[in-house]
Order: structure tokens, then sequence, then C-alpha cells
């Protein structure tokens, strides 16, 4: 309780530019989302709130559908909490939804699914617009090697060839139900929807994919990858910039 007032479970949709922030996840001395989303909704409650993220995004990731959920008095209607928190938050970080959520509701752990995409500009010259959300590449891709490479990542497999190293979970075992290529003029779009993404997981499969389309590669290599478990195998990660949480399903 808060103030003698009881506690409801609220549920939060999120969008943000990630440029400026040291990731989602609270640091003592970085500036993150969680601390200015924690420090937004003291300000509208009066109370210390704390804030369970569906998934923590790093350095420079951004999001057009993160969801948070928390615990607060139900004094401001679901509906006027969007409105009321935008107008505390900075221009880069804004509720799209909000709402009542079940009290056994957790954002992190009742998560089905997650979608991710991953935005390359593959342009002549770098899209000056495109610089803080596209990793630029030049030269052409083979869209086809590409594809036939991400085949090889569908389904369930252990992932940890392209686990980042500072990961800690153990079980690297995951399953990417879809992943798909779409290109339009200059840019890429490559959108991976799975049950769970390991520490920079999607990062590593872009940039090794994009080596197999830049012919560095075959798209043979990305099995043998898969198989090594060896990190060392795997491509470069890919800038975060490029990287954003598009949707998360419950």
């Amino acid at each position: 309780m808060i103030g003698g007032d009881p506690l409801r479970n609220y549920m939060l949709v999120l969008s943000y530019d990630g440029t400026l922030y040291h990731g989602f996840q609270f640091q003592k001395n970085a500036l993150t989302i969680q601390e200015i989303l924690e420090k937004s909704l003291e300000r509208l409650y009066s109370a210390r709130i704390k804030v369970e993220p569906a998934g923590r995004t790093d350095t420079g990731v951004h999001a057009r559908g993160q969801v948070v959920n928390f615990w607060a008095p139900e004094f401001v209607p679901p509906g006027q909490i969007p409105l009321a928190l935008n107008r505390i938050l900075p221009r880069d970080i804004v509720v799209m939804k909000a709402g009542l959520a079940a009290d056994d509701f957790n954002a992190r752990r009742n998560a089905r699914a997650k979608i991710y995409s991953y935005t390359i500009d593959n342009g002549f010259f770098p899209d000056v617009f495109r610089r803080n959300y596209a990793w630029h590449i030049y030269g052409p891709l083979d869209l086809e090697a590409m594809e036939l490479g991400a085949s090889f990542l569908l389904g369930k497999h252990d992932f940890k060839a392209f686990q980042a190293s500072g990961g800690s979970i153990e079980n690297t075992v995951r399953t990417l139900f879809s992943l798909s290529l779409e290109k339009n003029a200059n840019m890429l779009l490559l959108t991976f929807q799975g049950d769970g993404f390991l520490y920079k997981m999607v990062r590593n499969m872009t940039g090794t994919l994009v080596e197999v389309g830049l012919q560095k590669r075959k798209p043979q290599e990305v099995h043998e990858i898969l198989e090594s478990k060896d990190r060392q195998k795997a491509g470069k990660t890919a800038p975060a910039r490029g990287l954003c949480l598009e949707k998360v399903l419950y």
C-alpha cells in the first residue's frame, strides 16, 4: 500500500529512442530508460514506483513496443496515465498505452514471444536522417544468400554461438519462429520473432548474415556456426542503433 491506498497492477506499452540512454535497466552512473520512467512515475504518484520490463534493451537500442508493469494506487484512471506521463517524460520516451493488468501479470515472465527488427542502410552514401536508426553497409548485399543463411537459424536450437560474452544465462536454447528480410529502396529490414533472445543475439545473427550478404561467408556456414556453439566463429556484432524491440506477445 502507498499512503493507505490499495495497489493495483498496471501495464504500460512504451516507445523510445535509445540513442541517449545506456539501455533500459537502471545503472548507478549512467542514464537509463528505467531511471527516467520511474522518476516520472514518482512525480505522478508522489511515491517510489518500480517497473518490471519485458526485456532489458541495451545501450543505444530502441523500442516501439516495450512493455512494463508496476504496482500503484488506483487514483489515476488508466486512460489518463499516458497523457499524464507524456507531459512529464522527455520527448524521446512516449507511453503509447496503459491499462490495468491481472494481479499475477508480470511483463517479463508472462511474455510468450518478442519481435525485434534490425534496419540496414545499404545506400551508396549513408542516409543522414537514419544515422541513429540504421547500420550503413557499403556494397551490394546478396539477399538470396542471406535468406538461405537465415533459414538455418529457424526453429529450436542452442544459440550459444550468437550469445555475446557477458551474458549470464546458462540455458542458451531458444526457438526462432520467423526471420524475414524485406528490401525497400536502399533500406533492408530484418525481422526476428522468437520465444526469447540471448544477450546481443539478434545483433550477432545480423552481423553474421551481413557477412554472408557481402559474400565473406557462404550461407551454409551459418549452420556450422550454430552447431559449433562457439561465439568466435560467428560474425561481428551489428551496431546497437539499428535494433528495435517492436512488440512483446502474451
